[in-house]
C-alpha cells in the first residue's frame, strides 16, 4: 500500500519539432487556443488535462511525450518509487511558481513524470 497516492495524470508534455506547426495540430485537436504560448513552451488547458509542446524536447531528453502524475508530496513520492525499483532520471526542481517537476524511469526504461504544485 502506498502512503503517498497520487492525484492522477493531469499533465502530459509532448516535444515538438515545429512548434508553430504543432500548436495548429494541437489547437484543432483540443479545440481550445493555448494558455500559454510563449517561444519556449505552448499550454493548452482541456478537459481537465494541460497539455504542453515542448519545442526544445528532444535537447532535453524528451524522446516521447511524458505523462506527469500530480503528487501531494513529490519527494515521498520519488524515495517510493525508487525503492520500487524505478531510476530518478531527473530530480526534482522548481520550473517556476514553486512547481516542482521529476522524472523516473521504470524498469523498462519507460519515462514517468511527477508534478508537484506548491
Amino acid at each position: 500500500m502506498t502512503s503517498s497516492p497520487t492525484q492522477g495524470i493531469k499533465t502530459v508534455l509532448h516535444p515538438v519539432s515545429d512548434l508553430a506547426a504543432a500548436k495548429a495540430v494541437y489547437t484543432a485537436l483540443l479545440g481550445v487556443q493555448p494558455q500559454a504560448d510563449e517561444s519556449y513552451y505552448v499550454g493548452f488547458e482541456a478537459g481537465g488535462q494541460h497539455i504542453g509542446l515542448v519545442p526544445a524536447g528532444a535537447q532535453q531528453g524528451m524522446t516521447s511525450p511524458v505523462a506527469y502524475w500530480h503528487v501531494p508530496d513529490i519527494e515521498a513520492k520519488l524515495a517510493e518509487v525508487t525503492a520500487a525499483g524505478a531510476t530518478v532520471k531527473d530530480p526534482a526542481h522548481d520550473v517556476g511558481g514553486g512547481r516542482l517537476v521529476a522524472t523516473v524511469t521504470d524498469p523498462d526504461g519507460n519515462v514517468l513524470g511527477l508534478l508537484q504544485d506548491s
